[in-house]
């Protein structure tokens, strides 16, 4: 089974390459926050669990976050693996994950990092909210404190995957196809 984490700062392109991995290895996406939309809309004990957290302004708990990934982990049990894409967000995360995903006998292949030069990120970001109209890329101090956040808290988890030797950077400068056929490479070389 060939499970990634996609990794990397907001604008870095992980939705871009997501897709692209997505359909080049065919693999399940695992983006946290689709599946706790979706656990919303059906109203799953899960779901109605993460929006008493939610209806008080307060983050849904790990616990919550990873009985969601489990649920939807076991409900594709046939899949040749998963792309796990905004989660881990903590160190804390990323053990929960590990632990969760052991017992499956399923642990996590590889983090793939996508980097890129902050004035770029930002650049990436300003133009996605002219073609989006995403509100939070629209301004840049909320970029550049987005980025900040990133640094000073997602940043970490490429530590622990870094002491597992599951940890590979990627450029994630150039053209759309040359940042998926650097990914591709990393992949296949774990494969």
């Amino acid at each position: 089974m060939l499970n990634i984490v996609l990794f990397g700062p907001p604008g870095a392109g992980k939705g871009t390459q997501a897709a692209k991995i997505l359909e080049k290895y065919q693999l399940i996406h695992l983006s946290t926050g689709d599946i706790l939309r979706s656990e919303l809309a059906s109203q799953t004990t899960l779901g109605l669990e993460a929006k008493k957290y939610m209806d008080k302004g307060e983050l849904v708990p790990d616990s919550v976050v990873i009985g969601m990934i489990e649920s939807k982990i076991d409900s594709n049990a046939g899949a040749k693996g998963f792309i796990f894409d905004g989660f881990p967000r903590t160190t804390a995360q990323a053990k929960a994950l590990d632990e969760m995903l052991e017992e499956k006998g399923a642990p996590i292949t590889m983090m793939l990092a996508l980097e890129v030069e902050k004035e770029e990120l930002i650049k990436r970001l300003l133009l996605r909210s002219k073609e989006s109209g995403r509100a939070d890329d629209q301004d840049r101090s909320i970029i550049e404190n987005r980025i900040k956040v990133y640094n000073n808290e997602t940043a970490p988890v490429q530590g622990f995957y870094e002491a597992q030797g599951k940890y590979e950077g990627i450029q994630g400068m150039g053209s759309i196809d040359d940042i998926f056929h650097r990914l591709c490479n990393a992949i296949d070389l774990k494969k």
